[in-house]
């Protein structure tokens, strides 16, 4: 067998050619070696399996579980994915891209300073390798409660969440409109998992797609207006990136059976159960947990490892079926869908 092999940069890394599973230092500077087998289930060059920037652990059984789905078929299919940095770009123009909670400018620059300043304590400590997942939860827990109090102590509007997308650095991944037309196309439901903020994952939806998806659903920390457009409260528990699993049943029932928000008032569940396969996409291992409570026959989980690569590669490899390195567009996903349901 013929093994080819490239050194990789890690800086601000773009990968040029990623073949698996055997690592080892280079002489030449803090990047690894990587090597895999082309075309290991079965998909040419032009499959969803691009070799300069997926990785792949279990080739034999991304292979079964694709056979699955696709024996399935469509109608057994729904798809879970998280929206920061898994539906919206990691990088833009050579910087970090806003996040749904991050972009938000609630018009009092001393409470937009105090956010900020949880955002660098914090966010190091949300992808920490060294902190167990129980710590980890605590500390999103205090992060997530002192954000919102601090949104509701500085008075934000709901015309402040419209001008801050619009001046906002956020942009969808290519592919993503396309994933989302297939998915409508095949009559697949979408539910967009987010530890973010619903009102605003919506509005940048409203201003950067420019159109809507009848299939599409969000599940995120909703807030409460007044009359005057003024912040009070929020609904319900409070999503985090660590605790997304403990809201998937309950909350994804209603908006897969309708089209009214999360707070409609069906709550038949027989839609999501009989939809027995599901396709996950997600940014962070926590994001593995959107599925969990719902009882599905065959998961595909495809993980985007943006940033920290040499180190977190190991554990996501391990964790995702499939791994899309370097801010990678969504179309390897999109022709995984089409290579499921081919018209």
């Amino acid at each position: 067998m013929t093994v080819r092999v490239q050194f990789i940069s890690t800086t601000p890394l773009r990968f040029a050619s990623i073949f698996n599973l055997n690592l080892r230092s280079s002489p030449f500077s803090t990047s690894r070696l990587f090597c895999e087998r082309r075309n290991v289930i079965g998909m040419d060059e032009k499959g969803f399996l691009q070799p300069t920037e997926t990785v792949v652990a279990d080739s034999d059984l991304l292979k079964k579980k694709l056979d699955a789905l696709r024996f399935s078929g469509p109608q057994k299919l729904q798809v879970i994915a998280d929206f920061d940095a898994t539906l919206t770009r990691y990088w833009i123009d050579g910087c970090r891209g806003q996040t749904s909670h991050g972009l938000l400018k609630q018009g009092n620059p001393e409470y937009d300073t105090k956010r900020d300043e949880l955002y660098k304590y914090y966010h190091p400590l949300e992808y920490s390798p060294t902190i167990s997942r129980e710590e980890k939860t605590k500390l999103m827990e205090e992060w997530w409660g002192k954000s919102h109090s601090l949104l509701i102590e500085g008075g934000l509007t709901f015309d402040a969440i419209k001008q801050s997308v619009t001046a906002a650095t956020i942009a969808f991944r290519e592919g993503v409109v396309e994933l989302f037309e297939l998915l409508e196309e095949k009559g697949v439901p979408v539910l967009i998992f987010s530890a973010g903020l619903a009102d605003i994952i919506e509005e940048v939806l409203r201003q950067k797609l420019h159109r809507s998806f009848k299939n599409i659903r969000i599940v995120s920390n909703r807030m409460v207006f007044d009359d005057n457009g003024c912040l009070v409260s929020f609904k319900g528990k409070t999503i985090h990136s660590l605790n997304k699993n403990e809201h998937a049943l309950d909350m994804a029932a209603p908006l897969h059976d309708q089209l009214g928000d999360v707070d409609g008032t069906i709550n038949d569940s027989a839609s999501v159960r009989k939809r027995t396969n599901v396709l996950l996409l997600g940014d962070h291992i926590g994001d593995l947990g959107m599925s969990d409570g719902l009882n599905y026959d065959t998961r595909i989980s495809v993980g985007f490892l943006n940033d920290n690569i040499e180190n977190s590669l190991d554990s996501y490899r391990n964790a995702f079926d499939v791994v899309y390195l370097n801010d990678a567009s969504m179309l390897g996903v999109v022709k995984l869908v089409r290579q499921l349901f081919p018209v």
